[in-house]
């Protein structure tokens, strides 16, 4: 069941040296803040899991986390490369990084094999593409019943998985609303999952009964953090903030300029700093 609790507690119960580790978030609902309070901690050799790695992958990565990342787009949105993950790939600063690369499709399927206990993915894909040659991990089978030949991908199952969202209700369960992505799958997949919320609420008994609403017992922990999903966004509640994304290119162009923004910005703040980030972006600014 869900236990309430500051984030940098959340962090420090639930996330391990060599852990297997997804801080999931499809353009919103980026869980920022869990990485930044992970990147304070000082974890290290860390396998990066997630379907679209931006701001706080490289961020991660050029702090010299990172033993490896599984994808399938790695980028800053609507702005281009992730210069430190580049760096780190191609000249192996702050340190070397394995690459598992998939497609989007392959991502997804392997989150709903683990989220479904199944020790592998079956879908149709990877024609006509050259992942297959350079990740060993992506596999075909043959169909027992039509002998099509179909797509494998090892399910993924992370230790921990972090999340942004919404609400939490005093029970401990969590509302997601808007473009959710693969956080729900991802939750469900990992032994251990951390929420980040806007709000907590006395209880979701008025809303819709349709919306996605993750149950306590998925959730390990969950810590009140408004603003947490900063320089993405949370529906309802705050817009993008374009101009981060167009400044982080700038600032990971150089590592020294990065070292420098990531100790003012990341490692002397806490997670009370977000609330502050988000004021000029809110809906009601």
């Amino acid at each position: 069941m869900a236990k309430f609790m500051p984030l940098s507690q959340a962090v420090a119960e639930n996330l391990k040296d060599g852990d297997a580790v997804a801080f999931e978030g499809f353009t919103h609902l980026i869980p920022t803040a869990a990485a930044h309070e992970a990147i304070r901690q000082g974890f290290k050799d860390l396998t990066l899991i997630r379907m679209t790695p931006d701001l706080v992958y490289d961020q991660m990565i050029g702090m010299g986390m990172a033993k490896k990342i599984v994808f399938s787009y790695v980028g800053n949105p609507g702005v281009g490369l992730l210069r430190r993950a580049r760096d780190s790939i191609e000249n192996g600063w702050p340190r070397s990084v394995e690459v598992e690369e998939h497609s989007h499709a392959g991502m997804a399927n392997a989150y709903e094999a683990g989220a479904a206990g199944m020790p592998f993915a079956v879908f149709r894909g990877y024609r006509g593409a050259g992942l297959a040659e350079v990740n060993p991990n992506i596999k075909s089978i043959t169909c027992p019943f039509t002998g099509e030949k179909l797509a494998a991908v090892p399910a993924v199952r992370p230790d921990v998985t972090f999340i942004h969202a919404q609400k939490a209700d005093k029970k401990g369960n969590v509302l997601v609303e808007g473009i959710i992505g693969i956080q729900k799958e991802a939750v469900l997949a990992a032994k251990r999952a951390v929420v980040t919320v806007e709000e907590v609420v006395d209880s979701f008994d008025d809303l819709h009964p349709n919306l996605t609403v993750l149950p306590s017992w998925t959730v390990t922990a969950i810590a009140l953090v408004p603003g947490g999903a900063h320089p993405s966004y949370t529906h309802g509640y705050y817009i993008r903030d374009n101009a981060a994304y167009l400044e982080w290119d700038e600032i990971a162009s150089d590592r020294e300029k990065f070292r420098e923004w990531m100790q003012k910005n990341v490692i002397e703040k806490t997670a009370d700093d977000f609330a502050g980030r988000v004021a000029h972006l809110r809906k009601d600014a």
